[in-house]
């Protein structure tokens, strides 16, 4: 029998895309559940997940935003052998999953990574330039092992969340935190390469000028030199 699959979505404004992912997730797994988070969606994403209509489904609607908070209130509702986060808005990448499943037999975690030969990023420049200087500050303080500590897309074995758990406040950089942990639990990590797809709505909803921008880059370097000094 193949392990039970969860995968985790977090949702803001993806009505022009929300059912296209949530096929792409059934087409390419089976005996798989979709937590899905949505943080205050003004655009019906809501109402197309409920009419998707599929069991398998769960949706948690909430007012605030948050994407750590967000990613935890989805694993703390997932039943699976095998864990997931991917991009609500890139159903494309669900394609990778057999793969990733594949590279599980030898690995506890399965990165994809624009960073290892045969990844790419075909964002706007300031988003390349912003992601690359993360990435390289990553490597020099905790370590090369990983070539894109932001990535957040993975499938990873439910068993290992026992050797760290993510500490999930702030936005994307609870990741880099939660890889960098389980890496020095001794967690086999393993990236295979993808292309991220250009924007579609440009700049990060997030980051939704540059002065947001630059403080959200300010909050990542932050919390890399925290997931250094940080002792648990």
């Amino acid at each position: 029998m193949e392990p039970k699959i969860s995968i985790i979505l977090s949702t803001y404004n993806e009505g022009y895309i929300i059912k296209e992912t949530l096929k792409s997730i059934f087409a390419n797994l089976t005996d798989v559940e979709v937590i899905i988070v949505d943080d205050s969606s003004t655009d019906g994403t809501c109402d197309k997940i409920k009419k998707f209509n599929d069991p398998r489904v769960k949706l948690f609607s909430r007012q605030d935003r948050g994407l750590a908070s967000a990613f935890l209130l989805g694993l703390i509702n997932t039943k699976g052998d095998i864990i997931g986060w991917f991009d609500s808005n890139m159903p494309e990448l669900l394609q990778k999953t057999s793969e990733m499943i594949s590279e599980l037999d030898k690995n506890d975690l399965v990165l994809l990574s624009r960073y290892v030969p045969g990844g790419n990023d075909q964002r706007s420049k300031l988003r390349i330039l912003s992601s690359k200087t993360i990435n390289l500050v990553c490597r020099i303080v905790l370590g090369s092992g990983i070539k894109d500590y932001t990535s957040s897309i993975f499938l990873m074995k439910r068993e290992k969340l026992s050797m760290a758990v993510p500490i999930c406040y702030g936005h994307g950089e609870f990741f880099i935190e939660f890889l960098f942990k389980l890496k020095k639990k001794g967690i086999k990590i393993s990236e295979i390469p993808y292309t991220h797809p250009p924007d579609h709505e440009g700049m990060s909803k997030t980051a939704t000028n540059i002065v947001r921008f630059f403080k959200l880059g300010f909050d990542y370097m932050i919390r890399i030199l925290v997931s250094k000094i940080r002792k648990n």
